[in-house]
């Protein structure tokens, strides 16, 4: 097996396109209660509003989180999308009322974070390593 390793700069713009697409989905439920209230979501099933509405806590976690490379970014965007694409692709077929292209581009999303997980993992670990190394040393 050949292990690819990624560049500085590989790894930095794996990372903006996590902050970008986290923050991407914040927008959209923020702006959506904003236009719309706590009503927005209301064609739909009562787990499925609370879901969407949670998105507008989740994403910018996420977002933070990747931003200060810590991998419990990682496992929280990996689950949030996950549950997302199940989610948006369960109401799509059973329900309707979600555009082609919203579940379609969540699912290339979900796919650049399954690419790009593992070697940001390792790079944040890195930056965890380093960082508990110099609080031993002054410590």
């Amino acid at each position: 097996m050949i292990a690819l390793v990624a560049s500085a700069r590989a790894l930095r713009v794996f990372q903006i396109m996590w902050v970008i697409g986290f923050l991407v989905g914040t927008t959209t439920h923020t702006a959506d209660l904003i236009l719309g209230g706590l009503d927005v979501y209301n064609g739909f099933p009562p787990g499925v509003r609370l879901f969407w509405v949670s998105l507008t806590i989740l994403d910018p976690v996420t977002a933070v989180l990747i931003i200060v490379r810590r991998r419990s970014g990682i496992v929280l965007g990996s689950a949030v999308i996950l549950a997302d694409i199940a989610v948006n692709w369960t109401v799509f077929a059973l329900v309707g009322g979600l555009s082609p292209f919203g579940v379609i581009s969540q699912s290339l999303f979900a796919v650049l974070i399954a690419v790009t997980a593992r070697p940001l993992w390792i790079w944040f670990g890195r930056s965890s390593a380093r960082q508990g190394s110099n609080v031993n040393r002054t410590g």
